[in-house]
């Protein structure tokens, strides 16, 4: 009862402002299994806050068909076929419709856009995450958005004129370092896990929330994203750069969805817990009535959830793809979250669903929900921690809808102080709405330096700004 979960969530921004004040827009594009979203995201740099413009949002099973000739590559969670030109169609409208929505224009109101992608279950190797990439790019050029506005610029001439005193670009340059955290050694990420991108842009994205919940949250830090996969990553507390030690893979959100599909409430084989998710909580005398029933319904959940250091034999941990070599070469640790393997349990909960559904209704699936999610984050930790992975000060953030939505956080902080890592949980972990597009924010500004010393990103928690580390750093 005592637990206060630091809720991340940033205010808005109007187009006057956006127009009249240093605000560096950034369109965060993103195509996951459950949902394609184009959230466009400003931040003031003068302050070096986000503030959030709009979202729009799309049920990626709702992409088109493949058409005569089109080669099919890849597929969500529940098997929603993918070609190359139906991703660039769908990414095109998404982000067209964003840009309508906020009454901006592509060409002349946004500075940046990133791309990312969640969907990488129905991927043979981690190196198809950038064929998909590619489709996404193709789909960003068809909105008329400039090439030049996706990657990084090549010396300050390359930056729009009225940003340029706010970019560091001729003291320090873009080196792969986002928000001061360095990609696994002598790789892009990729090569070792297939959502190793969604990882580092969800934890940027939290650094950056973070800020607006009031915690510290910069290195050493374990980030956790709970969309229909898992991703993040565990990240050292080396300076002036830190190193990512650990990435997040597996199940997240399927578990949810695949017992909710259970219910009979939403499409067998497409619904998703999204569709019928209701906010409210049930009420305190009822959980305490009902606890033992929650309780005992969590652990036969848990007992087809397996949670581990990834063995070094699988080429796929919870259906993505991974490679626990490329692992180990780089230092990293993989941690997976699977239901039997590679989904193989699903089934399972469907049935366990279907049990609770029908002995005792909506409010106790949704509590058996809450309570089952909050320990998948417990034991993911506990694992991290029996690693070596977490440190005294290491900070804990979570986003995604299987991370913040109902009671979770509060369990989560509940279960996590179990672990007793530290005295104060509640001041250590935080919760952040949208960390992939804060993430992808923070990426579009690191990639044209636009720093904020005075309110920094990077370094360590409780340190200073570590611009001056990084240019001498650079000058070697």
């Amino acid at each position: 009862m005592g637990y206060r979960p630091k809720i991340a969530d940033s205010p808005s921004v109007s187009v006057l402002d956006i127009r009249t004040k240093p605000y560096f827009v950034v369109a965060s594009v993103e195509v996951g299994n459950t949902t394609t979203k184009c959230i466009l995201m400003a931040t003031n740099l003068e302050d070096g806050k986000t503030r959030h413009i709009t979202k729009n949002v799309r049920m990626t099973r709702d992409v088109r068909k493949p058409k005569p000739g089109e080669t099919a590559f890849g597929k969500t969670l529940s098997g929603v076929e993918f070609t190359r030109e139906s991703v660039a169609e769908l990414v095109r409208d998404t982000l067209l419709d964003a840009v309508k929505k906020a009454k901006l224009d592509v060409k002349t109101d946004l500075n940046f856009v990133v791309r990312s992608t969640g969907v990488v279950a129905g991927f043979d190797v981690p190196d198809d995450v950038g064929e998909f990439i590619k489709a996404m790019a193709d789909g960003c050029l068809m909105a008329d958005v400039p090439p030049n506005k996706m990657t990084p610029p090549m010396s300050l001439d390359n930056i729009s004129k009225e940003y340029r005193k706010y970019s560091k670009l001729n003291q320090v340059i873009f080196d792969g370092a986002v928000a001061s955290v360095n990609p696994p050694t002598g790789a892009t990420g990729v090569e070792v896990v297939a959502n190793e991108m969604e990882g580092e842009l969800v934890t940027a994205g939290i650094k950056e929330g973070a800020k607006w919940a009031d915690i510290d949250y910069r290195n050493p830090c374990i980030s956790i994203d709970f969309g229909t996969t898992l991703a993040g990553r565990i990240i050292s507390p080396d300076e002036p750069y830190a190193n990512t030690i650990g990435n997040l893979c597996g199940y997240a959100g399927a578990i949810p969805d695949a017992i909710i599909r259970g219910t009979g409430k939403v499409d067998e084989n497409l619904g998703t817990a999204l569709e019928i998710f209701d906010q409210k909580v049930m009420n305190f005398i009822k959980m305490k009535m009902k606890d033992k029933t929650i309780q005992n319904f969590a652990e036969k959940i848990h007992e087809h959830i397996n949670i581990e250091k990834v063995p070094v034999d699988r080429n796929k941990y919870g259906s993505v793809p991974v490679n626990p070599s490329a692992a180990k070469d780089s230092g990293v640790i993989l941690i997976g979250c699977d239901v039997g393997e590679n989904g193989s349990d699903l089934d399972k909960l469907m049935e366990l669903g279907a049990e609770i559904y029908k002995k005792e209704g909506l409010q106790v699936v949704y509590a058996v929900l809450d309570e089952v999610m909050a320990k998948v984050v417990y034991r993911l930790i506990k694992v991290a921690n029996e690693e070596g992975l977490v440190f005294d000060d290491t900070a804990i953030g979570l986003s995604g809808r299987a991370a913040l939505t109902g009671n979770k956080p509060k369990l989560i902080l509940e279960y996590l102080d179990e672990l007793q890592i530290h005295d104060k949980i509640d001041e250590n972990v935080v919760f952040v709405d949208d960390g992939l597009a804060r993430g992808a924010a923070v990426m579009a500004r690191c990639m044209n330096s636009l720093g904020t010393p005075s309110n920094p990103l990077g370094g360590h928690r409780g340190g200073k700004c570590i611009l001056g580390e990084r240019i001498k750093l650079q000058n070697k």
